[in-house]
């Protein structure tokens, strides 16, 4: 499995909003800039995210977007569902009439399946909040290095 540039913005924009909303309206223009993304793509990202009603938004001056719930109960599995649709390695079997072969059979249930249950469990572990408290960490660590 690749994940798109779409599912890949998805995911930062949406960690980007959980960092700094803290309940008000985001400009998207501020996460284009703040993390180096097209501003048209973005456009494109969110309407996504909220047809999926994973973000709300307020047109206007003073709008922008926040998150349609707490950054602790959005999952990154839920976002990148969102953005990319099934996220299964292998897609499913076909559904052609013609039975699978024993071989891929085989292959489908002791490999396929078992990497797909495993990034599941990631996914769906990981919260927006978890993402945004890493990447506030890691910034702070790297603001305070300095050289000599």
């Amino acid at each position: 499995m690749k994940l798109s540039t779409k599912g890949r913005y998805g995911l930062r924009a949406m960690v980007a909003l959980a960092m700094n909303s803290s309940g008000e309206h985001v400009a998207l223009s501020h996460v284009a800039e703040r993390e180096g993304l097209s501003l048209q793509y973005l456009e494109q990202v969110f309407s996504t995210l909220r047809k999926a009603g994973l973000v709300k938004s307020v047109k206007g001056a003073g709008g922008g977007y926040t998150l349609a719930q707490d950054s602790s109960m959005i999952t990154a599995g839920t976002v990148l569902r969102a953005m990319e649709g099934d996220l299964s390695i292998a897609g499913k079997l076909k559904d052609d009439g013609v039975e699978a072969t024993v071989i891929e059979q085989c292959i489908r249930e002791s490999l396929w399946d078992r990497i797909d249950e495993s990034i599941v469990a990631i996914i769906d572990e990981v919260t927006l909040k978890e993402l945004a408290d890493e990447s506030k960490k890691m910034n702070a660590e790297k603001t305070l290095m300095f050289y000599i």
